[in-house]
């Protein structure tokens, strides 16, 4: 018999293109702000088409409350034509407008009722929340207003409508996207930045302290709404920022954190590195096994060298937890409130 070895594996193949691909657009120690503007333009084109005019976001309150930490309102927005978002607007009771604001953005779960400890279809039933997922009560404890934003393919925005649905909820949408030369990914994207339009559109917040946060999935759309919009000032992405071969790309993961061809230009630390020289929070979890902490920490260290060009590397900044797959608000929110305050 021949001692010659097979490769059978699709992933051997793509193993070896990983290992032989040059990353044409990856922070080379030039000049920071126009190797972003290179990237930044690239990582446009790769993330989808994007609507040429917005529609008019027609808001519509569905109910308000209040509990012991401020006011929460459910309102619904147009994002593009046939797709509305429904979010939580909540307003601190222990601080005075202008506030500062988060965007809170839930990963794979129910929805965003976790954000402010209630049930998915019964909004008036308090529940338990795991993992410190309950980001809008987090930030209205400290002073900062949120909007929980419902992510497509999550929650109230789970496809409803289609026969047949894959058993992983944000499959089929993504597939669908891509057909029509967008990512599911980019429409989050969009959907945020309408969400940031509803901001700008009241008088009680300070359109210069926005943040965007979120775990898992919620932490994806936070790193490239960051790199891409510029209206975000603060960033604190959670357990989704690490090395893309050593995370995406070593395990079978949900297809929405997948944008095409983005490997041939950069890693996730080039596309986080857009952000700078503006804060950053990264949190991870000791134990995560779905993003290494060593091959986040190897990531940050790349990511710390981009900051470190643009002369904000006092502003980059690693959380690690000491679990798995989750947030960690009383590590994370201190060290972000202090950048809030210095800014």
């Amino acid at each position: 018999m021949s001692s010659k070895k097979f490769y059978f594996s699709p992933s051997e193949y793509h193993r070896y293109l990983m290992d032989n691909t040059e990353q044409k657009l990856c922070y080379d120690g030039s000049d920071v702000g126009k190797w972003q503007s290179k990237l930044r333009g690239k990582i446009k084109e790769l993330i989808g088409d994007m609507p040429g005019k917005r529609i008019p976001l027609n808001v519509r309150s569905v109910w308000k409350t209040r509990n012991e930490y401020g006011t929460v309102e459910k309102i619904v927005y147009a994002s593009e034509p046939f797709s509305d978002v429904p979010a939580y607007i909540c307003l601190p009771a222990n601080a005075k407008p202008p506030y500062s604001v988060a965007i809170c953005l839930q990963g794979h779960s129910t929805g965003m009722h976790n954000s402010i400890g209630v049930g998915r279809d019964n909004e008036k039933k308090k529940i338990k929340v795991e993992g410190d997922r309950d980001y809008a009560i987090g930030c209205m404890k400290r002073g900062i207003a949120a909007l929980c934003i419902e992510q497509r393919s999550f929650g109230l925005r789970r496809e409803l409508r289609q026969k047949a649905v894959s058993p992983h909820g944000c499959h089929d949408a993504v597939m669908h996207s891509l057909q029509l030369g967008k990512t599911l990914l980019g429409e989050r994207v969009y959907d945020v930045d309408r969400g940031i339009d509803y901001l700008s559109g009241r008088n009680d917040i300070n359109m210069k302290s926005i943040c965007i946060m979120g775990n898992s999935g919620g932490g994806t759309v936070s790193v490239y709404a960051a790199a891409l919009l510029p209206r975000i000032s603060f960033a604190m992405p959670s357990c989704s920022f690490c090395t893309f071969r050593d995370s995406i790309m070593s395990i079978y993961h949900c297809s929405d954190n997948y944008v095409p061809g983005i490997m041939k230009y950069a890693e996730m630390a080039d596309v986080m590195g857009l952000f700078a020289p503006k804060p950053l929070v990264i949190v991870c979890g000791k134990d995560d096994e779905i993003f290494p902490v060593t091959a986040v920490k190897k990531a940050f260290f790349e990511l710390r060298r981009i900051y470190k060009a643009a002369g904000a590397e006092k502003h980059c900044h690693l959380v690690i937890g000491q679990e798995g797959h989750r947030f960690y608000a009383d590590k994370a929110w201190p060290v972000m409130l202090s950048e809030m305050k210095k800014h």
